[in-house]
C-alpha cells in the first residue's frame, strides 16, 4: 500500500475521542510482523506495537489517531477524504493522521535495523488525556520496555515542510487568584474596601510580564491574564471581591513557587487567596541527543532544508515521554488548518514525510 492510500484508509474512520472507530485494530493487523500490546481503560484505547531486529537502541513512533469534532462549514464530509489540486481534505489530514501514517507505512516496509522499532498509538489525545499515553507509558516502565528515543509525528513545520522541529514544550500553570474587598456603596467610597482600586497600580506589575529571561531553547514566561471580574454589574455598588484568571506558559525556569513569589511581592498586604495548578510540565531533549542530530539530518537529506529546533506551541503528548526521560522529538507536516473546516495536507508532504522516518531508520546508529 502506498503512504497516501494509507492516509485515505484511516481519514475515514470516524475517530472522534476517545472513539478509534476501529482504526487501532486495523494498524495492529496491517503491521502483523509487530508485537502487539494493549492496555485500555475508561473507554480509551492504547496501542504499543514492536518489533526487535537486533541488540540496540529502541526508536519509538508516537502519535494519535483520534480527532476533534469536524464542525461546520466544510466544503465536503469531513470523514470522506478528497484529493483536490494536490491536496488531501479531511479531518485530522494534519492532526495527526499523516504522521501515523507516515511512520506506520515506514515501519511496515523496513526489513532491517539495528534495535527495536515501535509505535505507540493512542485515542485519547484530544481529549483530556489522563488514560492515554501515559497509560501505556507507565505499563512499558514496569515491564522495562520504555523507549531510548521517541518521534511524535505531530505538524511541527510552520512556512514549508522541514522548517522545523520541535525538541520540547513549555509547560503550563493556570492562576486563580481573589482578592477580597468589603461592598459598599459608590457615594461612599470612604467606607468600603474596593478590590478593583486595590489591583489598579499591581496590575501592570503582573499582565503580560516575563517570569524569567529565557534561554536558548524557550522564549520568557510569560504571565497572560485571561479574565477578572467582580461586582454586580451596577454602577452604583462597590465589589466584595474580584476574581482574576491567568496563564503562564512557563519554560524550566520558572515553577509554581516562583510564581508564588512574585504574586507575594506585588499583594503583600492584601486580603487575597492563590490557587495555582500545573496541566502540564515543562520538558526539552538536548539539542545533542542522537534523535534530534538524526532527524535534523535526514529532514536535511530529503527536503534540503536545516530544521530549526524550536519548543513553541501548546502542548502534546511528548511532554509524557520527556517526564519518564525519553529522549523525544517532535516532526510532521505543515501545522495551519489543524482543528479547522477544510482540514487539509498536501499529498506531497505526506510523501516527503514518509521518506524523512525511511531514511532516519535507515541511518540511525
Amino acid at each position: 500500500m502506498h503512504v497516501v492510500d494509507l492516509l485515505l484508509k484511516l481519514l475515514s474512520y470516524k475517530s472522534i475521542t476517545p472513539d478509534d472507530a476501529g482504526s487501532l485494530q486495523f494498524i495492529e493487523e496491517y503491521l502483523d510482523g509487530y508485537e502487539a500490546i494493549y492496555v485500555n481503560k475508561e473507554g480509551v484505547k492504547n496501542l504499543f506495537l514492536s518489533k526487535t531486529f537486533a541488540a540496540g537502541p529502541h526508536l519509538c513512533f508516537a502519535g494519535h489517531v483520534d480527532v476533534v469534532p469536524a464542525g461546520d462549514h466544510w466544503d465536503t464530509n469531513p470523514f470522506v477524504p478528497v484529493i483536490k489540486e494536490g491536496n488531501i481534505y479531511a479531518r485530522g489530514t494534519q492532526d495527526m493522521k499523516s504522521g501515523v501514517a507516515a511512520f506506520v507505512q515506514t515501519c511496515k516496509e523496513v526489513e532491517d535495523f539495528n534495535g527495536t522499532l515501535s509505535i505507540l498509538l493512542t485515542s485519547d489525545e484530544e481529549g483530556d488525556a489522563t488514560y492515554g499515553t501515559v497509560i501505556m507509558l507507565e505499563h512499558l516502565k514496569a515491564q522495562g520496555m520504555l523507549p531510548d528515543y521517541c518521534i511524535v509525528a505531530e505538524p511541527t513545520c510552520e512556512i514549508t515542510f522541514g522548517d522545523a522541529i520541535k525538541i520540547g514544550r513549555r509547560g503550563s500553570i493556570n492562576g486563580y487568584l481573589t482578592i477580597q474587598g468589603k461592598q459598599g456603596h459608590a457615594a461612599y467610597p470612604e467606607k468600603s474596601i474596593n478590590p478593583v482600586h486595590q489591583i489598579a497600580p499591581i496590575l501592570e506589575k503582573i499582565a503580560g510580564v516575563n517570569l524569567d529571561n529565557g534561554d536558548d531553547d524557550f522564549a520568557p514566561s510569560k504571565m497572560v491574564i485571561t479574565d477578572i471580574r467582580g461586582g454586580m454589574e451596577v454602577t452604583n455598588v462597590t465589589p466584595s471581591s474580584l476574581k482574576i484568571m491567568f496563564n503562564v506558559r512557563n519554560s524550566t525556569k520558572t515553577t509554581q513557587e516562583d510564581i508564588r513569589i512574585h504574586i507575594e511581592k506585588y499583594f503583600n498586604g492584601l486580603e487575597y487567596q492563590l490557587n495555582l495548578t500545573q496541566g502540564s510540565y515543562p520538558f526539552v531533549t538536548t539539542r545533542n541527543s542522537k534523535v534530534v542530530e538524526s532527524l535534523v539530518e535526514s529532514i536535511k537529506g530529503i527536503t534540503g532544508q536545516k530544521a530549526k529546533l524550536s519548543t513553541a506551541g501548546g502542548t502534546s503528548d511528548a511532554r509524557f515521554m520527556g517526564a519518564f526521560g525519553i529522549d523525544v522529538v517532535e516532526f510532521g507536516v505543515i501545522n495551519d488548518t489543524i482543528h479547522a473546516p477544510n482540514e487539509r495536507t498536501s499529498v506531497k508532504e505526506v510523501e516527503d514525510l514518509y521518506h524523512v522516518f525511511k531514511h532516519m531508520i535507515q541511518n540511525f546508529k
